[in-house]
């Protein structure tokens, strides 16, 4: 099957009922995400497909280290869970994340296991979809690099992210989770990643709006369908930049 084309999609889109149109050419090259129901589901399919198409293996910008912000802003709600607090008290050495769902070798990694496979580390903006934003160094290993050890199967479409808060969930495509610059970022300024900014882990995908970025991640589970996972709230399932 030939791939969508950029001009195809846009010409489609033109005026409302073009939306439409639009909608269906999208489901039919597995361009539709989870949110396309609703009043907003065409505007959403169009701004998916379309950044997919023009943005598909692009990468966000690098930043020089006198660029990095001064006291990069950390938004945490006060929190009291009582497994984190025992992990924290001993360093972390406890931490798990575990790998499942449509993977051959379902997993769990270690902070020391995270380590232990190749680093990357790059200086990237965490912009929030509430206005503010700063730069920082991140570190950590590519999420590419997880899923290459749990063996994903080929029929994966997205990847759930946990965190350790309730109800913290988020999912990206296959497309961000194989993207180079997504992390499970374990540093930050050359240091280890605060608790402000979701120690021991968090996800940090430097293409997407900051509530994308979960903290305190826990479990990472592979999936073909969204269906009964995302349940739509007050931002956009895709989040690109």
């Amino acid at each position: 099957m030939s791939l969508l084309s950029r001009r195809k999609l846009i010409a489609a889109a033109a005026g409302a009922s073009g939306l439409a149109v639009a909608a269906r050419l999208a489901d039919q090259y597995g361009l539709t995400p989870p949110d396309s129901g609703g009043i907003y589901g065409p505007g959403n399919t169009l701004t998916y497909a379309s950044q997919r198409l023009l943005t598909r293996h692009s990468l966000a910008r690098e930043f020089a280290p006198a660029d990095i912000a001064k006291a990069p802003f950390a938004k945490l709600r006060p929190f009291q869970i009582e497994a984190y607090s025992k992990s924290q008290a001993v360093g972390f050495a406890d931490w798990r994340i575990g790998v499942d769902g449509i993977v051959a070798q379902p997993t769990s990694f270690s902070l020391p296991d995270l380590r232990n496979l190749p680093a990357r580390t790059q200086i990237n903006q965490l912009a929030c979809e509430e206005g503010w934003s700063f730069i920082a160094e991140w570190t950590g290993v590519a999420l590419s690099e997880v899923l290459k050890v749990a063996k994903v199967l080929p029929q994966a479409r997205y990847v759930v992210y946990y965190s350790i808060q309730k109800n913290w969930v988020q999912s990206i495509d296959m497309a961000d989770a194989l993207h180079p610059q997504t992390l499970l970022a374990y540093g930050m300024n050359g240091a280890d990643l605060p608790i402000g900014h979701g120690a021991p882990v968090r996800m940090w995908l430097p293409r997407q709006l900051g509530y994308k970025n979960v903290k305190f991640i826990t479990r990472l589970t592979l999936t073909d369908s969204l269906k009964n996972l995302y349940k739509g709230g007050n931002y956009s399932w895709y989040a690109g930049i």
